[in-house]
């Protein structure tokens, strides 16, 4: 008996209303909006590692550039499609991520100063071959396959919010099933879950690798999105960035991804037209003041809206 809940229905109802922008809105608009669709994905890695595990990252602004950097590349370099760099950034990404994660374990400083280090590696002269050193790496925004009549932009948004659906869609399931159990349980109680016999070290660095692999995939379409990469555009500050849409959004929370991202992409435009004097500024007030309203986040405030959602049942809600 296959078991469904009712919240599945609506799914193909908020995809189609996720597409509609496509055929309604400007190229910019677009480039926006699939600038939202990266960034959640990221964020929704970020919050596997720290929502869900408990564990703090200030450094995934490295992975978001190892998976930019992995597509411009592949692209620029071997004239791979645009569609294939997205599962080589991803296995990169993940492989880095597991790397990275067990010793992370005992070093916590490791993840920011990955981050800091990112810049820095991706000047070095012997990478220069690859990386176009301080000059950075140019690429074309990708056209629509098939004579599709569609704008480079339309096509551009469809293809990442459907890349977006599908990993929204793989994590949900994820984070629904025992391993999300007992990532709750690490992160709520890590004595009582090894006591249960939970691998304590093994759980936290393939969470680790799957919330880096995320995080590449978002990096690689930002960078097709954008269409250029260089070292100063990753610096720690896209790792704040990306901590600053989880807790904006909501930890523990697929939707609240979604409004990070949407505060990160769209509120600094806001604040610079506010002020173009001191849009920093007017940022921070804004983050400020939305923390203290929204200390839980959007997330928060959907589920005060909603109410507390009842436990599903071994049956399912609906079959």
């Amino acid at each position: 008996m296959i078991v469904t809940r009712r919240s599945d229905f609506f799914i193909p109802v908020i995809l189609a209303l996720a597409a509609a922008p496509a055929f309604l809105l400007s190229d910019y608009r677009l480039f926006q909006l699939t600038m939202v669709a990266a960034y959640a994905i990221a964020i929704l890695g970020l919050d596997m590692l720290t929502g869900y595990t408990g564990q703090i990252s200030l450094g995934h602004g490295a992975f978001y550039a190892v998976g930019a950097y992995t597509a411009a590349i592949l692209m620029a370099n071997f004239d791979v499609p645009y569609w294939a760099t997205l599962p080589i950034a991803a296995l990169i990404c993940a492989g880095f991520g597991f790397a990275f994660g067990f010793p992370a374990l005992r070093l916590g400083g490791l993840y920011l100063a990955l981050a800091i280090a990112m810049p820095q590696l991706l000047k070095y002269k012997a990478f220069e071959a690859w990386t176009g050193g301080v000059q950075g790496i140019v690429i074309s925004k990708p056209d629509p396959p098939f004579g599709v009549k569609l704008s480079q932009d339309q096509w551009l948004y469809l293809f990442t919010l459907a890349v977006a659906a599908v990993l929204f869609l793989l994590a949900r399931n994820l984070l629904r099933g025992r391993i999300g159990l007992a990532m709750r349980a690490v992160r709520d109680h890590a004595l009582a879950a090894e006591a249960m016999g939970v691998d304590l070290a093994l759980l936290k660095t393939r969470t680790f690798a799957v919330s880096a692999m995320y995080t590449g995939i978002a990096g690689a379409l930002g960078a097709i999105a954008v269409q250029f990469v260089a070292p100063d555009s990753f610096s720690v500050f896209v790792s704040i960035t990306l901590f600053v849409g989880l807790v904006v959004g909501g930890i523990t929370s697929l939707l609240g991804a979604v409004f990070g991202a949407i505060f990160i992409v769209f509120i600094p435009n806001f604040a610079d037209k506010i002020s173009k004097a001191a849009p920093g500024a007017i940022y921070g007030i804004i983050l400020i003041a939305f923390l203290y309203l929204l200390p839980a986040g959007f997330a928060g405030l959907a589920r005060r809206v909603i109410g507390p959602r009842r436990a599903p049942t071994h049956q399912g809600e609906t079959s």
